[in-house]
Formats: C-alpha cells, structure tokens, sequence
C-alpha cells in the first residue's frame, strides 16, 4: 500500500501528518514506528492523522513515535496548518484532540491554540514529585518543570532519561522540562518527550506548563518562551482552582510533500 503523506514543522517540532478522512491508514503501532524513524522511516517527532468529525471541523489523532497517544500542542497548529491547505477550516477553527474540543486562531505565520483550562494539583495515577524539586502539571499531557540557572548547561538527554525512568511518574510516565527564567517576561525550555524518548527542539505542552509554573514564582501571565526550534508564547488567566484561557502561539510550516509503501509486515 502507497501512502501519501506531508511533513511540517512546528518551532522545530516536526511531525508526518496523513489525510485520513477516507481511513486509508492502519492504524498499526509497528506503522507508525517505522514512519518515524529517522533512519528506516521518514522521520519525525510524531505522526498525525486528520479524521472527519460530526462535531467539529475535524479531528486530530497524534501517536508518538513509540505509538503512544497524548495531546501535543504544537502538533496541532501543525494539523491546523495542514487542514488549512486542505480548504477544511479557516482563520477561525475548532477540531477535536487527545483531551477533547479545541479552538484556534490563524494569524498569517503564526497560529493561536486554545489549550485545556489547568487545574492546580491535577496529577497522573501513581505520580509523586519530592517536596522542593519541581512541579507536575498537566496540560494535556504529564509534564514536569524543573527550574536551573543555565538551561545551555543542561545536559537534557541523561538528566530527563533519569527523571523520566525514575519511577516517579507512574507506568506512564512524564514529559520533562528544564526551565530558565530569563526575566518577568521571557523563559528558555528545553524538553525531554517521552514517546521520543529524547530531548525536542521544542514542546508546546511543555512550554505551557513551564509558563503556568513560572507565573508561581513571580512570572508574568503572558510569557515569551525561546526554545531551540523556535519562539512560542504563551498567555492565560489564573483563577483559584488553576488557570483558564489558556492560548498557544507560534509558528507551523509545511517542510515537503511524498509518497511512501507500508508493507503488509
């Protein structure tokens, strides 16, 4: 079976995105390993399928590279960008993710992604985070943010493998992110994903949640955040049980366009 498939780009965050609206793909874990390889596959951080949906003008399904499934924000302004080029939405959109309905807004380069509202102390089944040594949230998907004085200094391959596989976060595991706050208004994130099992050039559930963890040290609401693909920023409004309105922005970009065979196994 040949597949047509397209790649694109999302603050260094690149991604295999599929038009399934005619269910074409298997939906097969060794498929969509293999496609992500970045030396037997195509490549890629992720791999997406646009679907219909009755509610909504279209449904994103994201799998990692292990075939893992989660919400990931800047795979959707990446699906957004796409289902753009496809004529299925517009400046304005609404489209169904991992987490449930989500909004947007296109902004010529840059796309606004409406994310989840947060709730403060939500955590993951068997999850625990030592008293002083982070904080857990989740913004679709598990994330902790640990705060350093040079994230350069990091070295975010062996320090996140150690904290993903310390057995803190329960069998499924946390994303994490080493955050440096540059001043009241700009952070640098780096991030170690699990499902990559390695560090991303960006994250945007990531850079999300270190926002939401900065404004607990003194941080704006409204945060510039560099990351090594990219600028993104993130805005959003504290209430009493965590935060609402909380908006994504950045860049996707489409990279290139092919055709690839699935064989049968």
């Amino acid at each position: 079976m040949q597949i047509r498939f397209e790649k694109y780009q999302a603050a260094g965050n690149d991604f295999i995105i599929i038009d399934n609206r005619k269910s074409v793909f298997p939906k097969d874990t060794s498929h969509i390993e293999k496609l992500c390889d970045r030396k037997f596959g195509i490549g890629s951080d992720g791999l997406i399928l646009i679907e219909n949906s009755d509610k909504e003008e279209f449904e994103m399904i994201f799998y990692n590279p292990d075939g893992s499934q989660s919400l990931c924000g800047n795979g959707c302004r990446a699906a957004i960008r796409f289902a753009e080029s496809l004529k299925i939405t517009f400046e304005k959109t609404s489209f169904n993710a991992f987490d449930g309905s989500h909004q947007a807004i296109i902004k010529g380069k840059t796309i606004n992604l409406q994310m989840a509202n947060v709730q403060n102390g939500r955590q993951i089944e068997g999850a625990r985070l030592p008293d002083g040594q982070g904080i857990f949230l989740d913004t679709g998907s598990p994330h902790v943010v640990l705060f350093v004085d040079n994230v350069q200094q990091v070295d975010v391959v062996t320090e996140g493998r150690k904290w993903r596989n310390s057995g803190l976060f329960g069998s499924s595991g946390a994303n994490i992110n080493f955050v440096e706050i540059l001043d009241n208004a700009h952070l640098f994130v780096r991030t170690y994903e699990r499902g990559v099992e390695n560090e991303t050039l960006s994250c945007g559930t990531g850079v999300t949640a270190a926002a939401l963890a900065a404004f607990t040290k003194g941080c704006s609401s409204l945060l510039n955040i560099k990351t090594k693909g990219g600028q993104l920023a993130v805005s959003f409004e504290p209430t009493k049980d965590g935060y609402k309105n909380v908006w994504l922005e950045g860049p996707a970009e489409h990279v290139f366009s092919g055709k690839i065979h699935l064989s049968d196994h």
